[in-house]
């Protein structure tokens, strides 16, 4: 009887890695060239005020469709309070989206502004991708604020496109 449960459980372990799916390809070196294409143009179309291409990274031109979403941290709230009492650190801002941001930045006519990503990290199954850095950003050469930056990607009919944003925000540090 020991020996037929043993083949049993040999057929029942055969049949289950045959029933496995494949596993997806991680980090295919032509997914993650694509996505540095990807960020690279974010941050080269701030630098240039390029509206244009900017819309064009993210998955919809519909900001309804696109997470954008802040968090400030306890510093910045304790500060922001003074100012506005009821602040709070993740705020639904359905006004605060990408267009309105590119919009901001291509309205200031002659002021530089860069936002600087450091150490990003991709992560992509080929289908899906994540890309997270810390990020300053930088109005005329000074630092506004810095944190975390985090993004979602989907690989649609047209490349990799942005699909969701989220970052902490932070004060600088005083100097």
């Amino acid at each position: 009887m020991s020996s037929l449960r043993a083949f049993a459980f040999v057929a029942l372990l055969a049949l289950s890695f045959g029933l496995q799916p494949a596993l997806a390809a991680q980090n295919d070196p032509k997914d993650v060239a694509a996505i540095r294409e990807v960020v690279e143009a974010f941050r080269t179309s701030i630098i240039k005020k390029d509206k244009a291409t900017f819309v064009t990274l993210f998955v919809s031109d519909n900001p309804a469709h696109v997470t954008w979403q802040l968090v400030d941290d306890d510093a910045r709230v304790a500060r922001l309070k003074t100012f506005v009492p009821e602040v709070r650190r993740v705020v639904r801002w359905p006004e605060n989206n990408f267009l309105t941001m590119i919009d901001r930045i291509t309205a200031v006519g002659s002021e530089s502004i860069e936002e600087v990503f450091r150490d990003p990290v991709i992560d992509t199954d080929g289908e899906i991708a994540s890309v997270n850095f810390n990020y300053s950003l930088l109005v005329n050469g000074k630092e506004e604020h810095w944190g975390r930056e985090m993004w979602h990607l989907v690989r649609s009919d047209n490349g990799w496109k942005i699909i969701s944003v989220i970052w902490s925000q932070r004060d600088p540090v005083p100097q």
